[in-house]
């Protein structure tokens, strides 16, 4: 006859161990979604995102597609998390009548997003709050994808994404908005945004600030 003893033991060893992976799977899924699909400086986000009248969960995708949230110096030169070319920057700065600007500051994650998200505006509004225009001239340059523009209109269309002629720009366009998707819906609390609510992609056109620094 079986040891009642031993049988309790053994109940509840099995007992801790489902209590212990409840309390661990959480945490586990946790890690692999900051390794899948990281958020950092979420205050900042939210707080550029409302200032610029931006879906918040783009500008983290655009981060994620840029740098996964881990900044540094590109060969062309550019900075940060969002990648802002010193050249951008300069031209934004004059553009928001910053007098104080300095390559330096785009190290640092306010200043960085501030800027990103300044000309993420810029591009929506220049585009009409066309969000595939606006993230291929983010990575393609406004030159080239005027161009694109003009060239499809003479033909009587728009531009697609899957028209876009370069395809490192056009497969960033479509990794931007997947992730933007998947941050709305893995970040909503976090971005401060509801899962039901709508991107608002033209909202209202861009403000020029006066400080020395995008704000």
């Amino acid at each position: 006859m079986p040891d009642p003893r031993r049988r309790l033991g053994i109940v509840g060893l099995l007992a801790a161990l489902a209590l212990a992976a409840l309390l661990i799977v959480p945490h586990l899924n946790h890690a692999v979604r900051d390794i899948a699909l990281p958020l950092r400086d979420q205050d900042i986000i939210r707080q550029q995102a409302a200032q610029k009248h931006l879906d918040p969960a783009l500008i983290a995708a655009v981060i994620f597609a840029e740098t996964r949230f881990n900044p540094r110096r590109s060969p062309t030169g550019a900075e940060g998390l969002m990648q802002i070319e010193p050249g951008t920057a300069a031209f934004l700065a004059r553009l928001s009548h910053g007098y104080r600007f300095q390559v330096s500051d785009l190290a640092t994650p306010q200043v960085n997003i501030a800027y990103g998200s300044y000309y993420l505006r810029y591009l929506l509004d220049h585009f009409r709050g066309d969000e595939v225009l606006a993230l291929a001239a983010y990575n393609g340059g406004v030159a080239n994808v005027d161009h694109w523009v003009a060239r499809a209109h003479a033909r009587g269309h728009g531009l697609a994404v899957q028209a876009i002629p370069f395809s490192e720009t056009r497969t960033y366009v479509q990794r931007v908005l997947k992730a933007r998707g998947d941050y709305r819906a893995a970040y909503a609390r976090q971005l401060g945004i509801s899962r039901a609510q709508a991107p608002r992609p033209s909202a209202g056109r861009m403000s020029s600030r006066r400080a020395g620094r995008v704000g």
